[in-house]
Parts: structure tokens; C-alpha cells; sequence
């Protein structure tokens, strides 16, 4: 059983399949896109002895036959050396540019293999098969690649679609809890932004789909893909209404570069953080209501995910670092930062607009909490 959340963008239009199992089953779903049984897979270190033969099994049912290139773990993978190595790779096995790439992995392989298929040929075919719960409902939709740079995260890439996402819930048993708690980051952030029965759906129904229940899983990835799918189509390349999903993210990302990339803290951890901090500058500024953010931040509570700078290891910059990292963000439109803020839960909505005091003024007593 799968559902399947569609992606409306004329010709560039692919579907996501949600459900439990697709890996075992990939060749049926991919099969219909080549002109030749014949894929490339880039995964990683991690992945690879947990999903990789599955996945080749899956293919070979239908026939297709399956290279593979395994690239070490981590954020740092997200680098030229590596964009070098998997397009030279790629090169090497002489992929075409009516053949597919598939990008087995989280966010880091399927940003740095969407890019590479971007760039490779001047634009290949890729598949999606994203295996953290933050990649399947974030990273694998909506056709964002890049790698990082000295100067910042996800500075350097390309808007380039995958042709189909499969995003199978029975990968993410073998995900770490840490590693599913920083996923749950970004599907909190759905809710907080534009939906406000799936956030209150989430207080109920979160510690059970966080536990394991299959169900409760299949609802909230598709859920999640739902709400990206719109916004994508409306917005394909963020000149709008996208910036709405970075709900989070311009405190994020400024977290991410002071803990150096690093396991200190995981992108979907600093989402949840950076969503709280979002909600307490909405009130600080009479946007919401005051008890809005406690909310917030009870819910967070609840299923176990971070919410507080003090969970984060180590010593943090002071708050006037943090708001100049946050001028490398790349929502800085015009020199001016652009925050996602919220009238309520459910309702946000994105501005430059927000007195410099204010945001150092947040950012003191989070330090300070």
C-alpha cells in the first residue's frame, strides 16, 4: 500500500510515493522512467550496508541492473571534492542524459546527487529515495540541490526537479532516535506555518508515530509533502510564497554555523529551535498571542525534541555573532533579512521588517534560558 502526493509543475510534474515496503519494490516505480534497464546509485557509508542491496534487489526484480558509488557520511560530504568525485563517477559510467541517478540517502547524498545530476550532461534524470524522516519530507521534494561553502550552508547549487521521490517509512526503523526527533523538526514546521488542525493532529497524535506506528507515519510524511507540494508549485523557485517553508531557518542556520557543521547539532534540531525562537519574536513583537510560543515549545517538550540553546553542546557565539551570521543567510534580500514570523499557529507569513532589537533582544534570553 502507498499514497501518492503529486507535484504539479507542468512538465517538470513527478510524484511522491509514501508507503511501507517501496524499496523492496523500486523497479516497478522507476522502471517507466528509462529508455534502458539501467540506473546509477549514490548513497553513503551509513546507508549503504542497511539499504543498498535491498534496493538493487527491488530494481532487479523489474529487470534493472544497478552501479553504485558510496560516499563517506556526514555534512562535509556536501562539498566540491565530492560533487567532483560523483560527476567524474557518473562520467565514468558513461551515465546519458536519458539515463536515471538515484540518490539513496538523507538530506546531504540527495542535495549533492541532485546537483551533480543538474550539472552533469547539463541536466540527468534523478530519483529520490530519501531514508531519514527529515529527507522524506523536506529535502527529497521540491528540486533544491546544493553543496555547502566556507561561507554557508547550501550556498552554492541549482534548482533542479527529481523525476519521482519514493519515500519508504519502513527505512526509518533503522533510523537513529536522535536522527528521527531532528526529522520530526521540520514536520512540526508544516503545522506551525499553515496548518493548524495537522499541528493540533501532531500534539495527539506525535508520541505514537514517533514510537513506531506505521500509520501515524504514512499521515504525517504525506501530510508534510502535501503542504511542500503546494507551496512548490505555486513558487517553484522561491520568489514568494516558498520562503514560508524556511519557517525556522534563518535562526538555524545562523546555530549550524556557529556549531562549525558539525553533530553538535542536526538541521532538523535547529529547525525546531529556530521555530520556537520564530514564534517568541512574533510575540516580542505583538504579532501572536504570548501563550502562542509556550505552546510551541510544550509540544517540542513533549515528543522529546530540542527546543532550548541550552541542549546544544558547547559554547555558542554571543547574540550579536549569531545575528551576523544570520546576514550570510540566503534569505538576505537587498541587505535586509527576511524572517518567516506567524500571527498564530498556522499562519505564517514572511517580512524584512523586524527592528534589529528585537531579534538581538530574543536571541539574549534564549542564551540566557
Amino acid at each position: 500500500m502507498s499514497e501518492t502526493v503529486r507535484v504539479n509543475l507542468a512538465e517538470r510534474s513527478y510524484d511522491i510515493e509514501i508507503g511501507e515496503g517501496l524499496i523492496g519494490r523500486a523497479g516497478r516505480f522507476i522502471a517507466p522512467l528509462l529508455r534502458r534497464p539501467r540506473v546509477a546509485i549514490v548513497t553513503d557509508a551509513s546507508v549503504a550496508p542497511l539499504h543498498l542491496e535491498a534496493l538493487k534487489a527491488g530494481l532487479g526484480r523489474d529487470g534493472i541492473t544497478a552501479t553504485a558509488l558510496e560516499l563517506p557520511a556526514g555534512e562535509a560530504t556536501k562539498s566540491w571534492e565530492h560533487l567532483s568525485r560523483t560527476v567524474e563517477w557518473l562520467l565514468a559510467e558513461k551515465i546519458e542524459r536519458n539515463d536515471v541517478v538515484v540518490a539513496l540517502g538523507g538530506g546531504v547524498i540527495g542535495d549533492l546527487v541532485g546537483f551533480a545530476a543538474a550539472i552533469l550532461r547539463r541536466g540527468v534524470r534523478f530519483v529520490q529515495v530519501p531514508t531519514t524522516l527529515l529527507a522524506q519530507v523536506d529535502s527529497s521534494v521540491g528540486g533544491k540541490t546544493a553543496i555547502n561553502s566556507p561561507a554557508g550552508k547550501n550556498l552554492i547549487g541549482a534548482f533542479h526537479q527529481p523525476s519521482l521521490v519514493l519515500a519508504d517509512v519502513s527505512v526509518l526503523e533503522t533510523l537513529p532516535r536522535r536522527d528521527f526527533l531532528a526529522g520530526y523538526g521540520e514536520v512540526v514546521k508544516y503545522g506551525l506555518l499553515g496548518d493548524a488542525q495537522f499541528f493540533e493532529w501532531l500534539e495527539e497524535n506525535a508520541p505514537a508515530m514517533i514510537e513506531g506506528d506505521v500509520a501515524r507515519r504514512i499521515h504525517a510524511v504525506k501530510r508534510s509533502c502535501e503542504m511542500k507540494a503546494e507551496i512548490v508549485a505555486r513558487d517553484e523557485t522561491e520568489q514568494g510564497d516558498r520562503a514560508l517553508l524556511n519557517l525556522g531557518h534563518t535562526f538555524c542556520h545562523a546555530l549550524e554555523a556557529a556549531t562549525g557543521y558539525s553533530d553538535r547539532l542536526l538541521h532538523g534540531e535547529g529547525v525546531a529551535i529556530g521555530c520556537g525562537l520564530a514564534f517568541e519574536l512574533s510575540a516580542r513583537l505583538g504579532l501572536c498571542a504570548q501563550e502562542t510560543p509556550s505552546r510551541v515549545r510544550a509540544h517540542l517538550a513533549a515528543v522529546g525534541a530540542k527546543r532550548d540553546l541550552s541542549e546544544i553542546p558547547g559554547d555558542l557565539p554571543d547574540a550579536r555573532h549569531l545575528l551576523d551570521l544570520m546576514g550570510q543567510d540566503k534569505k538576505v534580500l537587498d541587505g535586509k533579512l527576511r524572517f518567516v514570523l506567524a500571527r498564530g499557529i498556522g499562519e505564517a507569513f514572511v517580512t524584512s521588517e523586524v527592528p534589529e532589537k528585537a531579534v538581538l533582544d530574543v536571541l539574549e534570553d534564549a542564551l540566557a534560558r
